[in-house]
Formats: structure tokens, sequence, C-alpha cells
């Protein structure tokens, strides 16, 4: 029996809306859809390596195929395992971060940067929270060995990606699914959230992921 995992975004959290969307449709065609908390273990703490392995731990055995759908920084996850874990047989990404540092740490500005690596940490907003959480610079440290040319296992791959995002371009996006013909990238006419088209965002899981019908909402 097929395994499909969800992960949320930066910041974020299993209650987010797309979650939650995807969540319902899955349970209406009685699909299980495991959503862990990426934010287990502290928000502040918080590095792509730790989500890596929170994830590989709630894999079931090697025999059990595996679909990822990624979110944001989620969807980089996801891509990651995949690289790393040949169960993983299937990856749908929503928005995924790639290139995730050089389009967040720009808009800090050079005097947030220097602040946040002399002291430590550095204030992000937490919107599964609602409020401001200190974050460990070894976020950064740690997501800077985890680059796109990395990622070269053939995984069959679909990428979707507002045309409008305005924090993670689609033009990262087309640029990792220009040398990959196993990534199919739909571009939509949304923004980073991707909140005005899950119904299409829907229909592409579920036809990518060969799910019966159903799942409206």
């Amino acid at each position: 029996m097929k395994q499909y995992i969800y992960l949320h975004g930066f910041a974020s959290s299993p209650q987010s809306a797309k979650a939650q969307d995807i969540g319902k449709r899955f349970a209406q065609i009685s699909a299980q859809l495991t959503i862990p908390d990426l934010n287990a273990g502290g928000f502040s703490q918080l590095t792509i390596t730790r989500q890596i392995q929170q994830v590989a731990a709630i894999f079931p055995d090697d025999s059990v195929p595996i679909t990822l759908i990624g979110s944001s920084l989620g969807g980089l996850t996801a891509a990651h395992l995949g690289q790393q874990y040949l169960q993983v047989e299937r990856l749908v990404l929503l928005a995924p971060a790639f290139g995730f540092l050089s389009h967040w740490l720009p808009k800090m500005g050079e005097e947030a940067m220097q602040i946040w690596q002399k002291e430590g940490n550095y204030p992000v907003y937490h919107y599964g929270e609602g409020r401001s959480l200190p974050l460990s610079y070894n976020f950064v440290t740690d997501a800077a060995q985890y680059q796109e040319d990395l990622l070269q296992r053939p995984i069959p791959t679909l990428i979707l990606h507002g045309k409008q995002d305005e924090v993670i371009p689609v033009t990262a996006s087309r640029d990792f699914a220009y040398s990959r013909p196993w990534v199919e990238l739909v571009e939509l006419d949304s923004d980073h959230a991707l909140g005005n088209v899950t119904q299409e965002i829907w229909q592409a899981i579920r036809l990518f992921c060969q799910l019966p019908e159903g799942g409206k909402i």
C-alpha cells in the first residue's frame, strides 16, 4: 500500500490552509495523508537536516512506496528526501523553495544578517504560531549545503508554481525543470500561497498520483 506524506512550509504548520485542504480531499477518497509537524523540537532549532531526519523516521519499511507532497521549504525538503531514499517514488512540489537562501536573505538586508550571525538568533514571523519566534543562525549554515545541483535522481516529479510568486520566483522552478526531463512544471495564475487555485492543485495531484475521482470541497 502506498503512503502519502505532506510537508508544510517554512514557519508554517500542519494547520496551514494548503495542508488542511489537501488532507480533506485525501480523506474524501478514503486515502490517508500523513502531515507531520516539522516544528517538532522547536522552531528555533529548525534546520533542513532536522526536517529530513524527522520525516525519514516515519517512513514505513522499504517495500512501501512513498509519495511526498511538499510546500515551499517542505518541497525543497521533499526533493532532498527523494534524492536520498529510493522508496520515494513520486514528488509533488508546491512552489518549492529552490534557491531559498538566495531569495530570502537579500530581503533581510546586510545589517540584519550581521546581527543574526553575531547574536546567533533572529526573530522570524511564524505563521502557524501567529507571532515572531527566534531562529538560530544554524538554519542558514545548514541550508547552504542543500543545493539543487545535488538533485539528480530521476524521480517522477510534478511542480506547481504560481507565476506571481513573490517569495520564490517561478524562474527557480523553470531552471530546475529545464535540465531534468523527469520533471513536469505547471505554472498557475497565483502567488506563493497558491490559495486561489486549490481545485487546480488537487486535480493535478489526483491525475499525477493516479488517485480516484472525488476530493471536491
